[in-house]
């Protein structure tokens, strides 16, 4: 009986002490960023080390919250970026949550390929990347917009992200706008803003912004052929790794 109360009391304290570490760092974070949650704050392969998740992205933090991480965490036995698969991940679940109902799409509701990009109505290759929209969906590849007016919220550009989700066709609307053509000012409900906050979230430099599938971040303009490849490879990249999880795991 003696022997099972010290161990209750090691395992009760033991689990006061990670509670404890998440709080501090919980509390510590949250500061740098009010408005975004802290999604979660897990034990990482490093001693002493944390890994929190906000938003899509991740970073490292000490027990106490006091230092505070960017960057990857490299296992050097395996070559593996650990937090880079973490973070597509991430990425995925992020444009997910947002909800296709939210984006501009071109292509089939069932497609080879999909992938999301972060347009602004006024950037040349972005207008190179969508006079090419047919081709890349013949080619299986599903395109699902996002806008990310460069200039900011409230600029031309902003407007006329605004403008083109609240025009009745949506699709023409954009395709006219990329090609220059004048379109009456309009506004409605639009999630133009939280489009662009998130490209920020994101980390976006430029437009176009491509997230494939699998969480990778591709910044500028893919011919569709290239785009593809670069799809296909991802794809059984990824299979390859799975199959050899489950082999692990066995």
């Amino acid at each position: 009986m003696y022997k099972l109360f010290i161990s209750a009391l090691i395992a009760m304290t033991m689990f006061s002490h990670v509670n404890a570490d998440e709080a501090a760092i919980r509390s510590r974070i949250s500061k740098l960023f009010k408005t975004i949650p802290i999604k979660s704050v897990e034990k990482s392969p490093l001693s002493g080390v944390y890994e929190v998740m906000v938003g899509p992205r991740v970073f490292y933090a000490s027990e106490d919250g006091r230092y505070f991480i960017q960057g990857s965490l490299i296992d050097l036995d395996t070559r593996k970026d650990l937090t880079e698969a973490k973070v597509s991940e991430a990425r995925v679940n992020v444009l997910h949550e947002m909800g296709y109902e939210k984006m501009v799409r071109f292509g089939p509701d069932m497609s080879k390929h999909e992938v999301f990009v972060f347009t602004d109505i006024d950037c040349g290759y972005c207008r190179k990347l969508h006079n090419q929209v047919d081709e890349y969906n013949s080619k299986g590849i599903a395109i699902n917009y996002l806008f990310y007016p460069r200039a900011g919220i409230g600029s031309e550009s902003f407007d006329k992200a605004v403008t083109v989700w609240c025009s009745e066709n949506r699709q023409s609307a954009l395709t006219d706008s990329k090609q220059g053509k004048s379109i009456d000012k309009k506004t409605c409900e639009n999630p133009v803003e939280a489009h662009y906050e998130l490209g920020q979230l994101l980390e976006a430099r430029g437009t176009p912004l491509i997230i494939t599938e699998n969480g990778e971040k591709i910044p500028g303009y893919v011919p569709p052929e290239k785009l593809l490849t670069i799809l296909e490879d991802s794809s059984k990249a990824n299979k390859q790794d799975a199959i050899q999880a489950a082999k692990a795991d066995n």
